[in-house]
């Protein structure tokens, strides 16, 4: 089962939050996307406990600052796990053709020889073209154009273990243009730059960013069962997640879920939402826990002792 790890949920500007960064994770492997502003990240895998020995693939969106110099970090502290032999394997960072020059250039400017040379021999820029199809950690990742107005972005699609469609639609608005790629997901993760109550505070637009009333208008009318947002400003974050969920639902009725810096999501979540409904509408159940998210043990065992409940077991079903 895939678990998403939410390094960053921040805008660019963001300084209570990191920068919009994230990893799949799938057994002890991790297929990263960014790494945000800085040696932030640094911190942030330690925190969550992931180990840099166990990524082996990066993928980077495009050249903005929030999301490529962490890179650096990542490429220096990787090389430097080579050198003193505590990382087995490549590092393998993807990209459009256009940032492969860019990220080479960065690291070749700021870390040192010894460092910088491993590129090549044991990390390998990846150029990745619009609309190809790439086997990360057993999964075919599907790359695509988002058609930036900004500067040149991909974004990605694959299919989790589950068969459910998972799309990570880039940090700007969507162009119907890719709707080939994003179409029929289950999962879209796209960026929310604030509430749209609060658009003329922080000019999403003239930013060529979204809200979360445009974000979750374009989910409901795909039909997307399950909605990330992030990319946002951080000025109210204690509440950021109750405000934006209030306004979402609003324009969505899927499940929205909008992150802080730490989370984990596990994927399977949509298969719990669709057997809860099932029976709560049939009735074997008459409420389900009223929860974000929890994980399948926690289902499987509320099901199991409401099943031992109604067959007259003295046990209480857990809330």
């Amino acid at each position: 089962m895939e678990e998403l790890y939410v390094f960053g949920t921040g805008n660019a500007q963001a300084t209570h939050c990191y920068n919009t960064c994230f990893a799949i994770k799938d057994g002890n492997e991790f297929f990263m996307v960014d790494a945000g502003g800085g040696n932030g990240i640094l911190g942030i895998l330690e925190k969550m406990n992931v180990d840099m020995s166990h990524i082996h693939h990066i993928f980077v969106t495009h050249e903005h600052t929030d999301h490529i110099l962490g890179i650096v970090w990542m490429v220096r502290m990787i090389a430097t796990a080579m050198k003193k032999g505590k990382y087995e394997g490549e590092l393998r960072i993807y990209c459009h053709p256009g940032l492969v020059d860019t990220i080479s250039t960065l690291c070749r400017l700021t870390l040192q020889g010894k460092f910088y040379k491993m590129i090549g021999e044991q990390i390998f820029l990846i150029p990745v073209e619009d609309g190809e199809t790439v086997s990360i950690l057993d999964y075919d990742v599907t790359f695509f154009d988002i058609l930036s107005t900004k500067a040149k972005q991909f974004g990605f699609t694959m299919m989790l273990k589950n068969g459910k469609k998972f799309t990570c639609a880039g940090d700007e608005p969507y162009n119907p243009d890719c709707k080939p790629y994003v179409e029929g997901s289950q999962w879209l993760l796209h960026e929310a730059f604030c509430l749209y109550g609060d658009r003329e505070r922080f000019q999403p637009y003239e930013k060529h960013h979204s809200t979360v009333k445009e974000a979750c208008e374009l989910a409901e009318s795909l039909s997307i069962p399950n909605l990330v947002l992030w990319h946002t400003e951080d000025k109210n974050l204690s509440h950021r997640k109750e405000l934006y969920t209030a306004e979402g639902k609003e324009y969505y009725h899927g499940n929205l879920l909008v992150p802080d810096d730490g989370e984990i999501i596990e994927t399977i979540i949509f298969l719990q939402n669709l057997l809860l409904a099932v029976l709560c509408k049939y009735r074997i159940i008459k409420q389900p826990p009223v929860q974000e998210c929890f994980s399948f043990w926690r289902l499987f065992l509320f099901l199991s002792v409401h099943y031992l409940h109604q067959k007259g077991q003295n046990i209480t079903p857990i809330s």
